[in-house]
């Protein structure tokens, strides 16, 4: 294979020399790089088996990851080598030919001139790597050299600015001493003066205490004669305090004889007015001041629905007050009741349950009620019979729940008790403004939940 080889670079035939140590590193750099070159102008089957996964990488690359397979090739492939040596011929061929002849040029780089001599291997090549060895570790030497020599100089830069700042260092403390010492003298003098000022304060401080004992014993002697002060007030107190209840026994006893006449009168009245109406034969009202606000009845309304809004709730036992009271008139807003109470079922069931309640409500009461459904986006109408003792009204259409509710407040007479329920903000002030009660939803659900 040698000879093959040689025969392929020209007829030379490579010589057996060997190196007896490794191969400088620098000089393995170079050689792989020359090594990455020339594989470019190689065909796939001209280089080794474990070459050809790096043929169509760039050089760099190709050094990169194929460094130690291409120096192995080269030691252990002599027809490899003979290629790489062949190529290295065409490329540098001026210094190639210098080598083989034994005389390289005196200014040639060494690395370079062993590279390319342990590539050709000609006679001598494994002097010539030594020497390239030798140079290198020279040249090594020459900078560890300079480069401690460098730091040989800014050590001794160092030193000087340290020994400098020393010198500024001992002037600046010098000078601080001094100035700790002035300082030093001024707390003294202080000190005494404050010292001075603390017998002073000591002496203010024991004429102080007289004055206080003095006071203490001032205060004293008040505070007895006030002691003996409020034990005559509190008997003059309690003297008071019995004479205020003899005086509330008193006006009790005459407010119970007011009474008793005043409900004598009043029984009188009603018993007067009772005879006058069997006298007069008057017959019941059957027109309501609510029959005359104009609605839309169930059954014959526009097609349109509602939404209500529920706020909080209290104690049922305020309804049981109002509904007891004359003629009272309780005025429902329906939705803003069942979207409060049971929003989850669809609204007929929602009005229905609400209705059922509130006939209860009315054959317990015997009050007037009317419940107010809001009629303005309905998509049909409702079709239901109002419970006995329930007046129900949907709104006409552009009309809502809320217009309806304040109308049919606004057509009762004054002074008489009108109870609107509904957890609307707007709606229960613009019903107060107009002297109805208003009420919140939760109230009524939770009254309804008693039936």
């Amino acid at each position: 294979m040698e000879e093959r080889g040689g025969a392929e670079s020209g007829g030379r035939v490579p010589s057996d020399e060997v190196l007896d140590r490794p191969l400088p590193e620098k000089v393995r750099r170079r050689v792989v790089a020359l090594t990455g070159e020339a594989v470019g102008g190689l065909t796939v089957a001209e280089l080794p088996a474990p070459l050809r996964q790096y043929a169509r990488f760039t050089p760099q690359r190709r050094t990169r990851f194929g460094g130690n397979a291409m120096a192995a090739a080269l030691e252990s492939d002599p027809v490899f080598r003979q290629r790489i040596a062949t190529r290295l011929r065409e490329q540098a061929a001026e210094l190639a030919r210098a080598v083989e002849s034994g005389t390289p040029p005196a200014a040639a780089d060494p690395v370079e001139v062993a590279a390319t001599a342990y590539v050709l291997r000609p006679p001598g090549w494994s002097k010539l790597v030594a020497a390239a060895g030798e140079e290198a570790k020279r040249a090594q030497a020459e900078q560890v050299e300079e480069e401690t020599q460098e730091e040989l100089g800014r050590l001794r830069e160092e030193l000087s600015r340290a020994r400098a700042s020393a010198r500024s260092e001992a002037e600046r403390s010098r000078s601080e001493a001094d100035a700790a010492r002035k300082e030093l003298e001024a707390v003294r003098r202080k000190l005494r003066s404050a010292q001075s000022d603390v017998k002073r304060g000591e002496a203010a401080l024991r004429k102080l205490r007289a004055e206080r004992e003095e006071q203490r014993s001032a205060h004293a002697a008040e505070k007895a004669a006030g002691d003996s002060e409020v034990r005559r007030l509190k008997t003059r107190l309690a003297d008071s305090e019995s004479a205020l209840e003899a005086a509330r026994r008193a006006a009790r006893e005459g407010r119970s004889v007011e009474d008793m006449r005043v409900r004598l009168l009043l029984d009188t009245v009603l018993d007067a007015a009772q005879g006058l109406r069997r006298e007069l034969a008057l017959p019941p009202a059957e027109l309501r001041p609510a029959d005359t606000v104009e609605a839309v009845e169930p059954g014959r309304m526009s097609p349109q629905d509602v939404a209500a809004r529920a706020l909080s709730e209290t104690d049922p036992a305020l309804l049981d007050q109002l509904l007891a009271l004359p003629q009272a008139h309780l005025v429902v807003d329906g939705y803003n009741v069942t979207k409060t109470g049971y929003p989850t079922m669809p609204l007929d069931k929602q009005r229905l349950r609400l209705l059922g309640g509130l006939a209860v409500l009315a054959a317990q009461t015997g009050a007037e009620m009317t419940c107010v459904f809001d009629g303005a986006e309905l998509a049909a109408p409702v079709l239901l019979a109002p419970p006995r003792g329930v007046r129900v009204l949907f709104s006409k259409p552009g009309q809502t729940a809320d217009e309806l509710i304040r109308r049919l407040v606004r057509a009762e007479p004054p002074g008489r008790p009108v109870v609107v329920v509904s957890s609307d903000r707007e709606v229960a002030d613009g019903c107060a403004a107009a002297g109805a009660r208003p009420v919140a939803s939760a109230l009524l659900l939770r009254r309804l939940a008693r039936t």
